[in-house]
């Protein structure tokens, strides 16, 4: 039984209800109760669960006003946050006070429920100029607590005669004590996605970063081509320049993108089309994909394997003409994607073994196939070269 601090308040009631009508009260107590923990396990918003609160205390005590009290600290008093009954201009602006001589201040600070049944006749307390304003005759007041914090007050006010008793007193508890578990969730979960928040932030600066550093040292690289005076050096530095960038525009992506685990895989491959492009091959590069959001290291693999095909049609398949390079992403009947990359250029040569001995771009192509699970075939074409790859699609965690 909850503790009382005025004894007399739990004296027997003059006014006892049939014992039928006392049972139907108290059964239809407990059913809002149960209601309520219902309603407290499905709702996010704390708001919303305080105004039902107050509501559903209301009807279960068969009073016309209620409101949960929001400590404010340092003297400042309580808010009412959340309340039924009142007039307008009340929820979420008025205040009263906490001192001790109040009997919402009372509860807060001795923790211990308070019964007003007679507020024009009460000498422990003042009646506050709410109640007053209102017309309430009679209240009760439980604190909202957790095992570390107090939060406020709930109290129920109503302008009719009758008393309030230690069973009401138990039945605005199991609210309370409902209360005090949401708000300490809530806390918890203010605290879960700040660091959340906090720690994406540190993500997304440390891409930037990788990102800017990756610029740098493809440009460098590109630097030392130009200076080369072997012509294949310069080609096999302006490749790596090329597959640094490819992992920088990644990276790029992520900078600007809210979402660091995932990749939108259709408009990277489309930016990193128009970037090869726009290196001046001479060659008109286009690009196809579906909408489709895979992991962020999946996405490196396709975009440094799209690289290097796009390079490699650009220099074996157009060598005394401009062509076109078709890059093309798309789902297959049996959930896989499907990576085409088609050009219309020379085509392979006679000897061209895929699995035989060939140079670096080949190798790396064949090694990067291998990371996304699916295995590279090459086609002749009438003119030109088609690559296809299926793989199985990672989705982001």
């Amino acid at each position: 039984m909850p503790e009382l601090d005025i004894h007399e308040e739990a004296s027997p009631r003059p006014d006892l209800k049939p014992l039928h009508e006392e049972l139907s009260y108290r059964l239809r107590q407990q059913r809002i109760a149960a209601d309520f923990g219902y309603i407290a396990l499905k709702t996010e918003n704390l708001a919303d669960l305080l105004q039902e609160a107050a509501r559903l205390s209301a009807s279960g005590l068969n009073a016309s006003h209620a409101k949960y009290l929001r400590h404010l600290g340092d003297g400042a008093g309580f808010l009412v946050t959340a309340g039924v009954g009142w007039k307008p201009g009340v929820v979420g602006e008025a205040k009263v006070g906490d001192d001790l001589e109040s009997p919402a201040g009372y509860a807060f600070h001795t923790e211990k429920a308070v019964i007003s049944n007679h507020l024009a006749n009460e000498e422990r307390f003042r009646t506050p100029t709410l109640l007053v304003e209102h017309g309430i005759k009679r209240a009760l007041n439980v604190i909202i607590r957790s095992e570390s914090k107090r939060y406020g007050v709930l109290e129920v006010d109503s302008p009719g005669e009758g008393r309030f008793d230690e069973e009401d007193v138990a039945f605005m508890e199991s609210f309370a004590s409902i209360l005090g578990v949401a708000m300490q969730r809530e806390e918890r979960d203010v605290k879960l996605r700040e660091a959340v928040r906090h720690q994406e932030v540190l993500t997304q600066e440390a891409s930037h970063r990788v990102k800017n550093s990756l610029s740098i040292v493809a440009g460098l690289l590109s630097l030392q081509a130009r200076s080369a005076d072997n012509e294949d050096v310069s080609r096999a530095l302006r490749a790596a320049g090329h597959r640094v960038q490819t992992v920088a525009a990644v990276h790029d992506r992520l900078w600007r993108n809210n979402d660091v685990r995932s990749v939108d895989l259709g408009s990277f491959l489309s930016e990193l089309c128009d970037q090869l492009g726009a290196a001046g091959t001479g060659a008109a590069i286009h690009c196809r994909g579906e909408t489709v959001k895979i992991n962020t290291d999946q996405a490196v693999t396709i975009g440094l394997l799209v690289n290097e095909l796009v390079t490699n049609a650009i220099k074996y398949a157009f060598p005394d003409h401009a062509g076109e390079v078709n890059v093309q992403i798309a789902s297959t009947k049996d959930g896989h994607l499907r990576l085409s990359v088609q050009d219309n250029g020379a085509g392979l040569p006679e000897m061209f073994d895929p699995n035989g001995k060939n140079g670096l771009g080949v190798k790396l192509i064949r090694s990067l196939s291998k990371q996304l699970g699916g295995e590279p075939a090459w086609e002749r074409l009438d003119r030109g070269t088609r690559f296809a790859l299926d793989f199985v699609p990672v989705q982001p965690q």
